[in-house]
């Protein structure tokens, strides 16, 4: 695609549309009661997806960094944190009891906030705890996401004790420029020896990096992707800064310092992108780079990554998400939940022994249907009407009258170089995996006439 010509499709599709991290996106969530997440949760049990994947949020940062849109709070100094690790393990135990007692864990994972922030110790217990009540698959996926300006040696040797399996360090930029300028933090250690205490205890290392910051240029972000590269992490993740200062007025702060325009950042990502696929790593989904032989790779080669509100993941890791915490979202096969988002509340809600929910939706059969279909363009650029159809035992043209499908929509982005498709299969192109989730918006049947208010894909 030539240059002039990509400027135009940019222009053209560079507008707001969903994430698509889940189907319906959360901005859809309504009121929904503690008994609508109980039945939830027990309908749960007698789904295909039989494994366990628990998510535990920890919603302190000691310095909130102001490009940052997660459901993330100061840490007040006096904040009595056993207080709230207290309330995630009796949270845990109004749960256990409504799930099958035979299903096993596949996946456990920490986010934030800042989950390193909590005592090492107290992760450990809470790990103890999960895996106290039910066995796990093989080689489960424990996973916590790390800011590495608050950790030193014996901080990391610590997790590793805790039994993780794989560690996310957020990085964001290795320019200390841009880190001042959108207040966030450098390494405590250096890369190189935090990646010889992982190695030595076999943990896989995703290194999680930002682009579209102030600061940044196409050739600052090159060098911090090529630093990155001399690593050589598991897994390398580069995530477009998502401008949304309606949601976090934080990110007003950063329009006074200064974004790149959208085909500058666009140059980032390609150069990246390119740097990353010459030094051999394969791209998965939108943002996510990784050797061939992971599995992520083989997942997306076999079109069936999956994906969940902490990143890509295979099937054999993940199925249905039970959530812990303040804003913690619990992915079920029939519902979404969220529970409340505020800190105070949340303990004395679990205090009181009240499941702890405010919002989430309920799924109909047809919205489970359309969910398939988005998470599957969504993770592996591609689209087979008939292998849907026949996990839900219905044809094609139900599949297809679940979404918002229109072939003359779908001729047009044809036309720009977006998408190939036919009438089984729809498969993003090389030149159109930007747009990705312009594609997901053409067939979501919420989108027509919605007043929400979303992101640009670039």
């Amino acid at each position: 695609m030539d240059k002039a010509l990509k400027q135009n499709i940019i222009d053209k599709y560079n507008v707001p549309v969903p994430r698509y991290t889940s189907y319906p996106p959360a901005n859809y969530f309504a009121e929904f009661g503690e008994g609508d997440f109980r039945d939830a949760v027990l309908q749960s049990n007698g789904t295909k997806d039989r494994n366990l994947s628990f998510y535990i949020h920890f919603p302190y940062c000691p310095r909130l960094c102001h490009y940052c849109a997660c459901n993330s709070y100061a840490m007040p100094q006096n904040v009595d944190v056993q207080r709230y690790i207290d309330a995630l393990h009796k949270e845990i135990d109004m749960i256990l009891p409504l799930l099958d007692s035979d299903r096993k864990i596949s996946q456990i994972h920490y986010g934030g906030g800042t989950p390193t922030a909590m005592p090492l110790t107290a992760i450990k217990e809470l790990n103890q705890h999960l895996i106290s009540h039910f066995s796990t698959i093989e080689r489960p996926e424990i996973a916590i996401e790390c800011h590495p300006g608050y950790l030193d040696a014996d901080g990391w040797e610590k997790l590793a004790e805790a039994g993780f399996t794989r560690v996310s360090i957020g990085i964001q930029d290795f320019n200390t420029q841009v880190l001042k300028t959108v207040n966030r933090k450098p390494s405590l250690l250096g890369m190189d020896e935090i990646f010889r205490i992982l190695r030595s205890h076999k943990i896989g290392i995703n290194l999680d990096f930002l682009y579209g910051l102030p600061m940044q240029t196409p050739e600052s972000f090159y060098e911090t992707i090529s630093q990155a590269v001399a690593l050589a992490p598991d897994r390398l993740v580069t995530f477009s800064y998502a401008h949304v200062p309606w949601l976090k007025k934080a990110q007003l702060i950063l329009e006074k310092a200064g974004l790149p325009v959208a085909d500058v950042k666009g140059k980032m990502f390609d150069q990246a992108a390119q740097l990353l696929a010459n030094e051999g790593y394969v791209r998965v989904g939108m943002d996510h780079f990784v050797k061939p032989d992971d599995e992520l790779n083989i997942a997306l080669q076999n079109h069936t990554l999956h994906r969940n509100f902490q990143g890509y993941c295979t099937r054999r890791t993940t199925a249905q998400v039970y959530a812990f915490g303040v804003t913690g979202i619990s992915q079920l096969q029939m519902a979404y939940a969220q529970n409340t988002k505020d800190i105070a509340e949340y303990i004395s809600m679990v205090d009181e022994e009240k499941i702890p929910v405010k919002k989430g939706y309920k799924l109909n059969h047809q919205q489970q249907k359309t969910r398939d279909v988005i998470e599957s363009l969504m993770c592996n650029y591609y689209i087979d009407w008939r292998d849907i159809a026949e996990k839900w035992n219905v044809n094609v043209d139900e599949i297809k009258s679940s979404t918002a499908y229109n072939s003359e929509i779908l001729a047009d982005m044809k036309n720009d170089g977006i998408l190939d498709f036919g009438d089984n299969t729809i498969r993003i192109t090389a030149d159109g995996s930007p747009f990705v989730r312009n594609v997901a918006a053409a067939l979501d049947p919420l989108m027509k006439n919605t007043t929400k208010s979303f992101s640009k894909p670039i």
